[in-house]
């Protein structure tokens, strides 16, 4: 995958993110915000002040997320994100870390 395939590709992915989190915030179950920034970046704050992050790293062609959990590397492989650790689906990963830091279950929708 090229450097504008990657971008294409992380940045569809990364506007579903934003969609599903939207959604999420909108529901109430938790209380965050998000707010998308120049770069591919995804910034969720939440009421205790704690955040997450997201962003596209197109040198190591990965989404990255950045929780108080850790910091995890996703790459597209098939169709989907999968972690670079243990093959975590980036979706899954997100709504978890949601969870940790927002203290509710929080489950995106697709």
């Amino acid at each position: 995958m090229d450097e504008r395939e990657f971008m294409t590709a992380a940045d569809a992915e990364l506007a579903r993110i934003e969609t599903a989190l939207d959604v999420a915030s909108e529901s109430g179950v938790a209380d965050f915000d998000v707010e998308t920034k120049p770069g591919g970046v995804i910034e969720i704050e939440f009421a205790n002040g704690s955040k997450i992050i997201l962003n596209r790293h197109a040198a190591a062609r990965e989404i990255w997320l950045a929780a108080k959990s850790g910091g995890y590397h996703f790459r597209p492989e098939g169709g989907r994100w999968l972690g670079t650790r243990d093959g975590e689906e980036l979706l899954a990963a997100v709504s978890r870390t949601l969870s940790e830091q927002a203290g509710v279950k929080v489950v995106l929708p697709l």
